[in-house]
């Protein structure tokens, strides 16, 4: 089995965050997205998983220079050769995903690494192609797919009539990798753009489909996404509250509490000092990082951040920030200071 994760977005939604680091790099409870979305999908999958393709973004895109170095690591935890692409230019989804070919033979997951979900199934590997889905409220603002006899008929993007409450998470299998680099090379090949002027994924499957390719769903239990400040907060709070579900306790032991409290669930990192404090309920709070006479509840904090006299609630600091104040529901970016 292989996995393909196209991250070569550049997350603008959710800046200032993503200007120094790839939103997929972003932790959430000391993980980066891409890690937990890979380890997830690993045990999904329930096989051995040989290679892992990263497609990033070129260097002038905000891609720092140990992001490859990053991503290798990733892989080899899970025992996992990776190989990482650039999409020196953004012409869609099915582009992307044709930087890493070279892995698209026999059986390969496709994910594309701007969300995080939790799944009840192991993956059935003899459909042609299984569509992870989640069911949602509206509909309207998502793809989606149509069913007949739990087979898919249709991809429906963004339907103003109700059609279904399947929306399409963005993770894929098929079978057949070569199946898909074949497709996508033919709308390469033919200049055949989709929404937008680019090369896109739906109409690929489309194709597939219409070959006689059968899709068939597969729904996830939840659906968390990282698109923006407000719900990667609401990601890291719902993260560490599975963790706590499954009795892990994400507090470094190297913490040092003077006259301080944590309120569990919380993602406490190596090397961190706490004074005249109280952490949590739903904090993740980077290594190496200072918190004095402070509140902190339902926050994302990175790394290296030094917090004083301050009452945080629904935050997200970057890494090296320097934060005195009264503001509660900041957002700031690596290197900030706020004194």
């Amino acid at each position: 089995m292989r996995i393909i994760i196209p991250m070569a977005g550049i997350g603008s939604r959710l800046k200032p965050h993503t200007l120094t680091i790839p939103k997929p790099l972003t932790l959430v409870a000391g993980k980066s997205i891409v890690q937990r979305l890979v380890e997830e999908i690993v045990t999904v999958v329930g096989q051995k998983v040989t290679d892992i393709g990263f497609i990033i973004g070129p260097a002038s895109k905000g891609f720092p220079a140990d992001t490859e170095i990053k991503l290798i690591d990733i892989a080899k935890k899970l025992g996992a050769k990776a190989q990482v692409f650039v999409q020196e230019e953004a012409l869609g989804t099915a582009h992307a995903i044709y930087q890493a070919r070279v892995l698209m033979e026999g059986p390969c997951v496709v994910a594309f690494a701007d969300t995080l979900f939790k799944a009840d199934f192991t993956l059935d590997n003899e459909n042609d192609g299984v569509i992870w889905v989640k069911r949602v409220d509206n509909p309207k603002q998502f793809g989606v797919v149509k069913l007949k006899k739990g087979i898919i008929t249709d991809f429906v993007e963004k339907p103003e009539k109700f059609v279904s409450d399947l929306a399409i998470i963005g993770i894929y299998y098929f079978k057949s990798g070569e199946k898909l680099r074949n497709e996508i090379e033919y709308l390469i090949d033919n200049d055949i753009r989709g929404n937008g002027g680019e090369y896109q994924l739906t109409d690929a499957l489309e194709t597939l489909k219409q070959k006689g390719l059968k899709f068939v769903p597969d729904t996830v239990s939840d659906w968390m996404d990282n698109g923006n400040k407000k719900v990667t907060v609401e990601t890291n709070q719902k993260v560490l509250a599975y963790a706590q579900q499954d009795g892990l306790n994400l507090v470094s032991t190297s913490v040092v509490l003077e006259n301080s409290e944590i309120i569990p669930p919380c993602y406490i990192g190596e090397n961190v000092i706490l004074k005249n404090s109280q952490i949590g309920p739903f904090v993740s709070l980077g290594d190496n990082s200072k918190v004095t006479n402070a509140i902190i509840k339902n926050s994302l904090i990175q790394k290296n951040v030094i917090i004083s006299n301050a009452n945080l609630e629904k935050a997200m600091i970057g890494n090296k920030v320097k934060f005195n104040g009264d503001f509660t529901s900041v957002s700031l970016g690596d290197f900030s200071e706020l004194i």
